[in-house]
């Protein structure tokens, strides 16, 4: 019901090995925030799901199609995909803990092609690469047009 109201969005899942979506293991979204927050709860307030939640909106109101990807087992937050481009995302509080950076690389360096790949952080990073991976802060990106 949530999403025939347009609360939520059920993002489907694209295996990019076989190149095909999954009927299963889709992700939701809320449409806002604030109604995630309520719904949860403020005690189980997790900043990590808060920050995909707003990309995953940006990414709608850029015309994007959106999925959350996997390959191998490993998960890609999102493959945003437009007429002219294929960018994949991965969202992180911060990169400052060598285990979260390792994580977050490991999902991108994984897939074996040319296209764009972005980690978006609340990390103060301005024109950052790691690997080949642009490194983004998120209030930078939703500022962009």
């Amino acid at each position: 019901m949530l999403e025939n109201a347009y609360f939520i969005y059920r993002v489907p899942r694209y295996e990019l090995k076989g190149k095909q979506l999954l009927k299963t293991q889709g992700k939701y979204y809320f449409i806002d925030n604030g109604i995630k927050n309520i719904i949860a709860g403020i005690s189980s307030y997790d900043t990590g799901s808060s920050y995909e939640n707003i990309v995953y909106t940006e990414l709608l109101r850029r015309g994007y199609e959106v999925y959350v990807g996997q390959y191998n087992h490993i998960e890609i937050d999102f493959i945003a995909i437009n007429p002219n481009e294929k960018i994949y995302f991965q969202v992180a509080r911060s990169l400052m803990d060598e285990k979260v950076e390792e994580r977050e690389k490991k999902s991108l360096l994984a897939i074996n092609d040319n296209y764009k790949k972005v980690i978006l952080t609340m990390d103060n990073v301005k024109n950052k690469q790691i690997d080949g991976i642009q490194v983004v802060n998120i209030i930078d990106f939703l500022s962009e047009e």
